[in-house]
């Protein structure tokens, strides 16, 4: 375990040196109520930055003496914390950027508390609501530039992946800030963190000094994913689902890198929005990039993806393997098309109102053995449906993988029971048992011992 400090003072700059004593109370509530349960996780995961686990739970159970609470002084808000990871201080002072970190927390947890899910103002129960919800966060985080063309690429895969893998991100990283390319991650390690530190060194030969590197989490993941320190524009969204929504509403463009359950979660997230008939004409160009060692990952989500969603759907990814100036050239042009389709169309190039994006998809899915065991697993219905009940198999398995809550319940109730059509529960045994040879499930794991169980009709 790390060696820690024992007590540290932290004065946050900016406009979170007038927060209010109510909001002060509210980030050291520890009643239901209150946000200190959540603010206290957040933080030790920010705090605990390069950490090579990816296991909720055993952090918060490593350090069961860290303690952060929020008083307002004389002079502005003030931030005690107690045993807090040394790796993060340097002489006994903290990191720069993980105090950003830490008050990009602050904001944003009490900014969705007070303004978003309590004040009234915005009708969470229609989809416009939500969507509306989600500008108003990402405004309050500004991260959106009404004076920039589009240029932002969200970067997706996995934070366990092989070297040569990680390698071949930052390849990719490198030529999209040849381009002038701004990055958008989950802000984790892995292929979150590889795109973001080509693209320094990419921005920096081209002396192009406004690289923006966005990371957007949330609180159940954050502590499987701490934020990397290239993050520069953090922003922790209330729920996976608002995740998700913000990576598509705030990028121009999609590379995918070699993940495991999380990856394929964004993959099935991403075609069940992109098949949706509304969303034809809607253009938004996505790759599917990896060394040739990681081809394997994708010649299996691809095949799986065929199987259950038909060629519609494999259609709508385009597979580039050991080509990461290829891959890179193919997602600056693609996003050329999409500048031209918002100015035709009077859309925000800060922001894609015009994606649909259903209620249903928008609605945080708990994974609990009883929603799980009523997830329609068939093809008697639209593929995007299918494409959506498929991703929260995904998303169940990513928290009893790493989530604390998910790992909790597995721990209680055992495995999730995963049911479904015959052929395609087959078929995602597969996949899965092949995410698993290739070991990418989870970080450090030798003997996975899986948190589901694959039942057929």
């Amino acid at each position: 375990m790390n060696n820690l400090i024992k007590k540290a003072l932290i004065r946050p700059a900016g406009a979170l040196q007038i927060l209010s004593y109510k909001e002060a109370q509210q980030l050291c509530d520890q009643t239901d109520q209150g946000l200190n349960d959540v603010f206290r996780q957040c933080s030790l995961a920010v705090l605990n930055t390069g950490t090579k686990d990816d296991n909720g739970l055993a952090l918060l159970e490593a350090h069961p003496d860290f303690q952060i609470r929020v008083y307002i002084k004389g002079r502005g808000l003030q931030m005690e914390i107690e045993n807090a990871p040394e790796n993060a201080f340097v002489n006994g002072v903290m990191i720069e950027g993980l105090q950003e970190h830490l008050t990009a927390v602050i904001r944003d947890l009490i900014y969705a508390r007070n303004e978003i899910m309590d004040s009234g103002e915005f009708n969470l129960s229609t989809s416009f609501g939500i969507t509306n919800a989600i500008f108003h966060l990402a405004r309050n985080a500004s991260l959106m530039k009404p004076d920039c063309v589009p240029n932002i690429v969200t970067c997706w895969g996995g934070h366990s992946i092989t070297l040569e893998e990680y390698k071949y991100t930052k390849q990719t990283g490198y030529h999209l800030g040849l381009r002038k390319l701004d990055i958008c991650t989950g802000c984790g390690p892995g292929a979150m963190k590889g795109p973001m530190k080509g693209a320094v060194l990419g921005h920096g030969k081209q002396r192009y000094t406004k690289g923006r590197f966005i990371g957007l989490t949330e609180p159940g993941i954050i502590a499987a994913e701490a934020p990397n320190a290239i993050v520069n524009e953090l922003t922790i969204m209330p729920d996976i689902e608002k995740r998700l929504e913000a990576f598509m509403r705030l990028g121009h463009g999609i590379i995918i890198f070699p993940g495991g359950a999380g990856t394929m979660e964004e993959i099935l997230y991403l075609l069940s929005v992109l098949m949706h008939p509304k969303n034809e004409d809607i253009p938004l160009p996505v790759v599917l990039t990896a060394p040739k060692s990681g081809k394997a990952y994708f010649d299996a989500v691809i095949e799986f993806i065929e199987y259950t969603l038909g060629k519609e759907a494999t259609d709508k990814l385009t597979l580039l393997i050991g080509h990461p100036e290829e891959a890179a050239d193919f997602i600056q042009h693609g996003i050329q098309e999409v500048k031209i389709h918002r100015k035709a169309n009077s859309d925000a190039y800060y922001f894609n109102w015009n994606l649909h994006i259903p209620f249903e998809l928008q609605q945080p899915f708990n994974p609990t053995h009883e929603s799980v065991s009523q997830l329609r697993l068939h093809k008697e219905q639209p593929a995007h449906e299918l494409a959506s009940h498929l991703r929260c198999v995904f998303s169940a398995i990513v928290a009893g993988n790493v989530k604390t809550e998910g790992i909790a319940q597995i721990e209680k109730h055992g495995p999730f029971q995963i049911k479904g059509d015959r052929e395609i529960m087959s078929r995602m045994d597969k996949l899965l048992k092949q995410f698993i040879e290739q070991r990418r499930m989870k970080l450090g794991t030798d003997n996975y011992e899986p948190c589901y169980n694959i039942i057929s009709d």
